[in-house]
């Protein structure tokens, strides 16, 4: 039950921003057996002035920075955890072309009973 929000900068094309959506899905698929039909991902784009990713750990960013952050259930392995993130750079990068530099990716663990996946109940507490 992966919530993702993505950050980046306003411009890109509805086919590159529906590739990073498609890539995050596999991505999830694969490395945490997300089920089938478990994508609840929202976009927000920023003007230049709005949207601030530095080079800061050592790593050269460019202005086509993705911030991806993921909430999952507090069940995942870090095992599982590193093979999203490597997952994530491997199919951004290959479509649509985002570089590894510019995947930053920060995941969230949550109790089962922090959800709510609609008619007002808890599904999983």
């Amino acid at each position: 039950m992966p919530l993702i929000h993505i950050a980046m900068r306003a411009g890109k094309s509805e086919a590159y921003r529906q590739a990073i959506l498609d890539g995050l899905y596999d991505a999830m698929r694969e490395a945490l057996n997300v089920p089938d039909d478990d994508a609840f991902m929202s976009i927000t784009e920023h003007e230049p002035a709005n949207f601030r990713c530095g080079t800061g750990y050592g790593v050269a960013r460019s202005d086509d920075a993705v911030m991806i952050q993921i909430t999952v259930f507090a069940s995942r392995t870090t095992e599982q955890k590193k093979a999203l993130y490597r997952r994530i750079a491997d199919r951004l990068g290959e479509n649509p072309g985002i570089r590894p530099e510019d995947v930053f990716v920060n995941v969230l663990d949550a109790p089962k009973e922090n959800w709510s996946v609609g008619n007002g109940i808890a599904q999983f507490a």
